[in-house]
């Protein structure tokens, strides 16, 4: 998610130091305005400072790890801290409690789809923190989040909002897989149900984007079944705090749990539990008694360029 949101950044003329765990994968974007540093230290005399990595601890250790852009040291860091990442609403008040002391401004910035969307200008962003700081940084945000961007308000309410929307990703996407699975047990071929689907009110974005992974078992890598596990989790913990039952949510939590465990019938479990989420629809055929086989007929995901 990173590149293609640095890709859109650069694109729009802005400088940018660049920092990866993985080095040689930010190098294509080293040239005209754009520099790969080598740790990130490198980063603390930037204006804005951007981050998306997968978990709250990853976060951590970026912000205040032993080579981190916050120094124990002291010295100079970004006046404003925008993290994209998908993490737990109470790992981002701590870390925003600890940038605070040191008076920076933390705004929490998660976004709504993949590189693919980047590119295609289908990105939204949500953010929440102080409001100042998002009125400053709002033209970056939309740079890379064309669709649009909503500002929801103070501390970590766009935390809450992204949780809720991969919740929401997770159970339409284990009710679409049901149906696709009833369908075809009745006889009628995947793409065309789904051709069908796409183009009723019921359609969406997200149902034509995953549409060419149940039509032909692509399973690349948007979001692993790992990732989407934990914010069904997240959704399932933050509903017990503030007493909203989530009943569909624990169902969806229960088959993603089951792909993990499906998942240890394969030759190399470590390497498919890395494939798309989507790969959970084979775990749910495996329970509808379906052997699964690529359809290969090419269909749209409707995020070509």
């Amino acid at each position: 998610m990173g590149y293609p949101m640095a890709e859109a950044l650069i694109r729009s003329g802005h400088r940018m130091r660049l920092w990866n765990r993985t080095r040689s994968k930010a190098l294509p974007l080293a040239a005209g305005n754009a520099t790969v540093v080598e740790s990130l230290s490198q980063l603390r005399g930037v204006d804005v400072l951007f981050t998306m990595v997968s978990t709250g601890k990853d976060l951590e250790q970026v912000y205040f790890g032993p080579d981190g852009v916050v120094s124990s040291r002291g010295g100079d860091v970004p006046a404003i801290f925008v993290d994209c990442s998908s993490i737990g609403a109470t790992e981002s008040s701590a870390l925003r409690a600890a940038l605070s002391a040191r008076n920076v401004d933390f705004l929490a910035a998660p976004v709504s789809g993949n590189g693919k969307c980047v590119k295609a200008g289908k990105l939204s962003s949500v953010v929440s923190g102080p409001k100042p700081a998002f009125e400053k940084v709002k033209p970056l945000i939309e740079a890379y989040a064309r669709r649009g961007v909503s500002y929801v308000g103070e501390g970590e309410l766009a935390r809450v909002c992204k949780i809720a929307h991969n919740v929401m990703l997770g159970v339409v996407f284990e009710n679409l897989g049901e149906i696709t699975l009833l369908a075809q047990k009745a006889g009628v071929p995947r793409h065309a149900f789904l051709q069908f689907m796409n183009n009723s009110v019921m359609g969406s974005v997200f149902t034509q984007y995953k549409t060419p992974a149940l039509v032909n078992l692509d399973w690349t890598t948007t979001f692993t079944p790992e990732l989407l596990l934990k914010d069904l989790q997240l959704g399932l913990e933050t509903g017990r705090e503030l007493g909203v039952p989530m009943p569909v949510t624990a169902a969806t939590r229960e088959v993603a749990q089951a792909h993990s465990g499906a998942a240890q019938l394969q030759p190399d479990p470590a390497a498919y539990l890395q494939k798309d989420f989507a790969a959970l629809f084979e775990t749910m055929a495996l329970g509808a008694g379906i052997k699964l086989k690529s359809e290969s007929i090419e269909v749209l995901s409707g995020l070509e360029v």
